[in-house]
């Protein structure tokens, strides 16, 4: 099936999804679970490329592995975020509902729409790697594999020793700066923008493999403009203080470094 084919339908797929998230998002007053929706939403769009492309089998088996192993490990674990303080809705959305106040509706249904476009868009990288029609694995699928495990592991790690940080009640009104957190006040971005650095690798000899250079550009992008960083860092200084704000002036924000005296 031809890639154009397959990316229509994964748009379809995806916007019925998003659909069905927007109507239950409404019902309980929680935006909060398109974050869920978005991050399983990959591994349904892997399958259907590996299914329905015709590149190396054994380069197909592989990314299909990393993108479903990734999305269920990241989608379980915004599960758990969001649903475990529902009916609370996140601080992005519950400020997004009172800008739209009178038409949350309307407004939700087309982020949520936004949202499936978004996570199309982001799978191209997949779907060019299972398009590949190299007969051998190469040496840009074996540094995509070692790229991933890095990042899937650092993003694992970051995300147990946060959790860890928050758990324990002296802790509670403090930044977070041991283990990775040390090194970088976000490595848990770090780490999901990694991913999408490998698939880039992985993707690069296909055809027109480099324009998926795009994805990681995009994900970095969203992640210290947009969505990601500032919004965050909002949040913590709101709710920690001056305690934050030291952080800031010692700690890298994104890219793991040696924090400043």
């Amino acid at each position: 099936m031809s890639p154009l084919l397959l990316l229509a339908i994964a748009l379809g797929l995806s916007s019925l999804l998003m659909l069905g998230v927007w109507i239950v998002a409404m019902r309980i007053r929680n935006a909060g679970i398109v974050d869920i929706a978005w991050a399983l939403g990959f591994a349904p769009l892997a399958l259907l490329y590996r299914i329905f492309s015709d590149g190396e089998p054994s380069r197909q088996n592989l990314v299909t592995l990393m993108v479903v192993l990734w999305s269920l490990r990241l989608g379980l674990h915004l599960w758990k975020r969001v649903m475990g303080h529902h009916p609370v809705e996140d601080g992005r959305y519950a400020e997004m509902r009172r800008a739209v106040a009178g038409r949350e509706g309307v407004a939700f249904f087309w982020f949520f729409q936004a949202q499936a476009f978004l996570l199309v868009l982001l799978s191209v990288p997949c779907l060019l790697i299972n398009a590949d029609p190299r007969v051998h694995l190469g040496v840009t699928d074996f540094l995509g594999v070692v790229l991933w495990i890095v990042a899937i592991g650092g993003e694992s790690l970051a995300d147990r020793q946060l959790a860890a940080f928050k758990a324990d009640p002296a802790n509670r009104g403090k930044a977070c700066d041991s283990g990775l957190w040390h090194l970088s006040r976000h490595p848990n971005y770090f780490f999901e923008w990694l991913i999408w650095v490998a698939l880039f690798v992985m993707a690069l000899p296909a055809p027109w493999g480099v324009l998926t250079v795009f994805a990681p550009a995009l994900m970095l992008f969203l992640l210290l403009k947009v969505t990601g960083i500032p919004y965050t860092e909002q949040q913590s200084v709101r709710s920690k203080g001056e305690a934050y704000i030291r952080y800031q002036q010692t700690t890298p924000a994104f890219f793991p470094w040696f924090p400043k005296n």
